[in-house]
């Protein structure tokens, strides 16, 4: 005699698998270790405070005078 299978089991079993790989492949593409996004955040901070060290304020562009970041007509 046959025993007799839960096809409902087996199917949510599949589709379990199924999160599970696409889940894995998703930590391989996206996924970055806590260390690697403070490096960057710490990197684009210094690369902005770099960048607003150079600035030079006050000068005439094409006739306007510029304040800071914003253009005054």
């Amino acid at each position: 005699m046959a025993d007799v299978v839960n096809l409902n089991r087996f199917r949510k079993m599949r589709q379990k698998e199924e999160r599970e790989k696409t889940a894995d492949e998703n930590r391989v593409r996206f996924g970055r270790t806590k260390a690697e996004k403070l490096r960057d955040r710490q990197e684009a901070e210094r690369r902005r405070a770099d960048l607003d060290g150079k600035r030079v304020e006050g000068k005439a562009v094409d006739g306007r005078k510029v304040d800071g970041n914003t253009v005054d007509e």
